[in-house]
């Protein structure tokens, strides 16, 4: 539920109490100066605004403003800030300060469910474009066998431990544009699920796509969480 946090209060974020990833959103959004026409951050690349470090300052945008289209070359015009002091340690606890309140109006969206933290994941599969570059029964082994969320996941992708997918063809593939939920089998042949701070090109064979709706259980999975892969 979203709570507005009065000026000059201090936040103090935790880890997630259920699930692997927090959010935190201001009203109006942020506003940092846009690169190619895009004010988000790519870390793969180093493009974007660079991560935030204690001190740092961010302008915001204008809550009562609906969002606008970032044009590439157009200025940003921040109406406040938020800054940003680093993670806070046990030995120097950040406590909020001030009332916490609903937030009030506009709401642009309505509410958004929680995914949670799944206990099992299940992730469906439409095979392709490159599935063809698998043996029958790799391909059998994806759709039936248990995986596991590898702790070397990232925002990148989630890696898998498990039985490898064995090839039926081994010669280099050239680059191809990867998709958001592409499921790429490195020469290890381990699948790996794109994620949002995924390539826009990848060299490896693309086996098959997860369904878009399960992504969000998937950025949520803990380490050591089963996997399976099922036929969309």
């Amino acid at each position: 539920e979203p709570v507005r946090v009065p000026a000059g209060a201090v936040l103090e974020a935790g880890p997630a109490v259920t699930g692997l990833r927090s959010y935190l959103a201001f009203a109006g959004g942020l506003e940092p100066d846009a690169v190619l026409g895009s004010r988000s951050a790519d870390l793969l690349s180093g493009l974007g605004p660079a991560p935030l470090g204690a001190g740092d300052t961010v302008p915001l945008g204008d809550p009562a403003k609906p969002s606008e289209q970032v044009e590439p070359g157009d200025p940003a015009k921040p109406t406040g800030r938020v800054e940003s002091s680093g993670p806070a340690g046990p030995s120097d606890p950040a406590k909020r300060r001030g009332p916490a309140e609903r937030c009030g109006p506009p709401a642009a969206a309505g509410p958004v469910p929680w995914p949670g933290a799944p206990v099992e994941l299940v992730l469906p599969v439409h095979l392709g474009p490159r599935h063809d570059w698998f043996t029958a029964p790799a391909l059998r082994t994806l759709l039936t066998a248990d995986y596991r969320v590898s702790p070397h996941s990232n925002r990148i992708g989630l890696r898998t431990e498990g039985p490898a997918l064995e090839r039926s063809r081994t010669e280099e593939l050239p680059s191809e544009g990867v998709v958001l939920g592409a499921i790429q089998v490195p020469p290890d042949g381990r699948p790996v699920v794109f994620l949002h701070d995924h390539p826009t090109t990848g060299g490896y064979p693309v086996v098959g796509v997860v369904a878009e709706r399960a992504l969000a259980g998937a950025a949520q999975a803990v380490p050591g969480t089963r996997l399976r892969f099922v036929r969309a």
